[in-house]
């Protein structure tokens, strides 16, 4: 297992792999999605492995079970011990308004469906949902 700078919720048994600059509203955003049901895998930090034809996120051990939440501090939040990861949503200021197929990306040898999501959005983890439903792998 590789550990990965990245944050990861896990909604309906597939992982959602959010990535981007610090700052940029990856906790932010996997607080609203666990708001909304879905499980924490990890925050800021998550183990990954390829296995066959897909990549599977675990929690990192020095981080398991907590979330940044931004002017609190870290929280205890209930953990998903792993999730194939499904898609990966890149933080991005210059994202493109209209996409009509995902990006590709190679993680640990496996590829990956890829996502840019302007950060600034109130309502991202709507479009989060969305992007995992129309652009992520299917569950395993």
């Amino acid at each position: 297992m590789k550990a990965r700078q990245a944050t990861c919720v896990a909604i309906g048994g597939r992982g959602l792999l959010i990535e981007g600059p610090p700052g940029s509203g990856k906790s932010s955003l996997a607080l609203a999605l666990i708001d909304r049901g879905a499980m924490l895998v990890g925050d800021d930090g998550v183990m990954l492995e390829a296995r066959g034809e897909r990549l599977f996120a675990g929690p990192h051990p020095n981080t398991r079970g907590l979330i940044e939440v931004r002017n609190l501090g870290l929280v205890d939040m209930p953990v998903c011990e792993e999730a194939a990861v499904a898609l990966l949503l890149r933080l991005d200021e210059a994202a493109p308004r209209f996409v009509e197929t995902a990006e590709t990306v190679e993680i640990e040898g496996v590829a990956l469906p890829m996502l840019r999501l302007w950060p600034a959005s109130a309502v991202s983890a709507i479009k989060a949902e969305l992007a995992l439903e129309r652009f992520g792998l299917a569950a395993r």
